[in-house]
């Protein structure tokens, strides 16, 4: 997961940086860096960002073998454990605000991509990767589980589509509660078949 997380995250901020100086350049007013420059930019932002940031740093960390001493792992620790739920309730907090039925249909098209079209993907290229057993199903549940707060996240920090992305959070989150036990359930026979 970290791996992954590491990967798809620092290419997402990438790509949103390399947007956003786009667009920035674009406005009246606006600076025309050189392209290379701009990659370099949107790289370095890429890898100081606050999601990828702190996984490079605990990747890097735990290859040195030293153990944190527990007057700031604690600590840590307990961080740790609250950013789920603090994203969590940020997304609430957001959903408080926006009127989820203007945004049901594209909320409706993301959650359907996201809670049916991406396990079954993810399944087919797992299975013709040579994939079985235990891995496969992890990977094919985690596939199916509903749009994240690292999405409600990146939509609030690039200021895109906020209002999309915390409907497709809500509507995904009740889909979920139909499509996860289908994939569970699936998953389970597949694999023990």
């Amino acid at each position: 997961i970290s791996v992954h997380s590491l990967i798809l995250l620092t290419a997402a901020t990438v790509v949103f940086e390399l947007a956003a100086a786009r667009e920035h350049a674009g406005r009246p007013g606006g600076v025309q860096q050189p392209m290379w420059r701009t990659v370099l930019q949107a790289i370095r932002n890429g890898i100081v960002h606050p999601v990828p940031l702190p996984i490079i740093a605990g990747l890097l960390f735990a290859q040195t073998g030293l153990v944190v001493p527990e007057v700031v792992g604690k600590p840590l620790q307990l961080l740790g454990q609250a950013l789920g739920p603090i994203a969590l309730l940020l997304v609430g907090v957001t959903l408080a605000f926006t009127k989820v039925g203007h945004q049901f249909k594209a909320a409706l098209r993301i959650a359907l991509v996201k809670c049916v079209v991406h396990p079954l993907v993810l399944a087919s290229m797992g299975w013709a990767l040579g994939l079985s057993g235990m891995p496969l199903a992890v990977m094919i549940v985690a596939a199916s589980l509903p749009v994240g707060a690292n999405v409600f996240l990146f939509s609030q920090r690039y200021r895109v589509a906020e209002e999309e992305v915390t409907a497709s959070v809500a509507v995904s989150t009740a889909l979920g509660l139909v499509t996860m036990p289908v994939v569970i359930v699936a998953v389970t026979r597949w694999v023990a078949g």
